[in-house]
């Protein structure tokens, strides 16, 4: 199957199970991998054959920008839905939640959590 990256959408949010991550905020990095037949639309040359990425993105954001949720488990479980919701041409999705810079001690990248979501 064919593949849609979107890698690396930036935005803040106030997810977490800490008070001051829901008071103050933070950055929250979103991947989301589209499955999607894509033969149509790279012979056409026609947007309506795809998915339109910023349409994508705007879904994306609406909900890390949006109401605060405990995990972000939650948050990657409600853009999946979404994107499958939204876009019928999706056949399978991964979303990614990376946060970069989470209230708890160690050295570390991020932390993440990543699901898979079919149809």
């Amino acid at each position: 199957m064919d593949k849609i990256y979107l890698n690396g959408m930036s935005f803040y949010g106030y997810h977490g199970v800490f008070p001051e991550e829901n008071t103050l905020g933070q950055r929250f990095i979103v991947d989301v991998v589209l499955y999607v037949d894509l033969k149509t639309a790279g012979m056409a040359d026609n947007l309506e054959e795809t998915i339109n990425y910023a349409e994508v993105y705007q879904l994306t954001r609406d909900i890390v920008e949006g109401p605060e949720k405990q995990l972000v488990e939650a948050v990657a479980e409600d853009i999946a839905k979404a994107l499958l919701n939204q876009f019928a041409k999706v056949k399978e999705c991964v979303v990614k939640v990376i946060k970069p810079d989470p209230p708890i001690p160690g050295h570390y990248d991020s932390v993440a959590v990543e699901i898979v979501r079919t149809r």
